[in-house]
């Protein structure tokens, strides 16, 4: 499933989610990379 997240104040990765962490960050893959930031919420 594809996971959005935000990396400092400016920066959104988009990639393979790979895990919840206990802070509540969000960890994706992308390529060999895995970015690790706070996920953006859906509003509808």
């Amino acid at each position: 499933m594809l996971r959005t997240i935000t990396i400092g104040t400016t920066v959104s990765v988009q990639g393979i989610f790979v895990r919840d962490m206990p802070d509540g960050r969000v960890s994706v893959k992308v390529d060999n990379d895995i970015f690790t930031g706070k996920p953006i919420t859906r509003k509808s």
